[in-house]
C-alpha cells in the first residue's frame, strides 16, 4: 500500500465515529476517557470482546454481526489496515463495533478491571526467534495484562496457522496451571470447535485453507 493511500485512510479513519486513533501519550494519560467507560461509549451494558492485532478487522466485524448482544473492539497499531473493517461496519450499519489504533501492550490504560469478557488473538506473528519471545502475544507478561482487565470467568481465544505458536501457548498454559477448555490442531477437520471459530474466515485464512494448511485453536481461561 502506497504512503498516499495510507494517509488517505488515516484521515478517513478520523471521520469515522467507530474509530479512535489516540497518541501514545493520550492513551497513557487517559485523555480520551476510555478506561472504564466502554458501556457509556457503546450505550449499553453488553459484554465487551476484544480482537488483538485485528488486521483488516474482518474477524471483529464478523463476530459483531453474529453476536449483536455483545460489543466488539478491534485493536491494531496499523490503522490503514482496519480502515476496511471500520468502513464496512459503517456501511452495513453494525453498531456494536469499534476500532482503536494503539499498541497492544497499552491495553491496561484503555480498559478497567472486569471490563472485558473475552479476548480473541487471531493469526498473530509467532515471533519464532528466541529473542522475540517478549513480543509473543501469549507470553506470561501479556497474559498478566489480559487478566488485569478481564472478568473472572473471561474467555481467551487463540486462532492461528502457526503450529509453533499453538504448541508454545499450549505448553505455557499447562505449565502455568491455566485452564485449557478446548485445543485442536486442525479445527476444520475435527468436531466440537465453537461456531465462531469455523464460521468466520479472514482473507489470509482462506488462503491458508486453499493451501491445505491446518488452522489451530485454543480456548482457555487465565488463572
Amino acid at each position: 500500500m502506497g504512503s498516499k493511500n495510507k494517509l488517505k485512510r488515516f484521515r478517513e479513519n478520523d471521520t469515522f465515529d467507530n474509530v479512535v486513533q489516540p497518541t501514545r501519550e493520550e492513551v497513557i494519560n487517559d485523555t480520551l476517557n476510555l478506561k472504564g467507560n466502554w458501556s457509556a461509549i457503546f450505550g449499553n451494558d453488553n459484554p465487551v470482546v476484544l480482537e488483538l492485532g485485528c488486521g483488516k478487522g474482518e474477524y471483529t466485524v464478523g463476530l459483531a454481526q453474529k453476536n449483536p448482544d455483545k460489543n466488539f473492539i478491534g485493536i491494531d497499531i496499523k490503522g490503514a489496515r482496519f480502515w476496511r473493517g471500520a468502513k464496512t461496519a459503517i456501511e452495513d450499519s453494525i453498531p456494536n463495533v469499534r476500532f482503536i489504533r494503539t499498541q497492544i501492550e497499552l491495553i491496561e490504560y484503555i480498559f478497567a478491571a472486569d471490563e472485558v469478557s473475552e479476548i480473541w488473538i487471531t493469526f498473530p506473528d509467532p515471533q519464532i526467534k528466541y529473542k522475540r519471545t517478549k513480543h509473543r502475544l501469549t507470553n506470561d507478561s501479556f497474559l498478566a495484562k489480559y487478566k488485569s482487565i478481564m472478568k473472572e470467568d473471561g474467555l481467551m481465544h487463540l486462532k492461528t496457522d502457526s503450529e509453533f505458536m499453538h504448541g508454545y501457548t499450549l505448553g505455557l498454559l499447562h505449565g502455568a496451571g491455566h485452564e485449557v477448555l478446548y485445543a485442536n490442531h486442525n479445527v476444520y477437520h475435527n468436531q466440537g470447535a465453537p461456531t465462531d471459530v469455523t464460521s468466520i474466515q479472514t482473507f489470509y485464512e482462506n488462503q491458508y485453507l486453499e493451501q491445505n494448511k491446518p488452522i489451530t485453536y485454543i480456548q482457555f481461561k487465565i488463572s
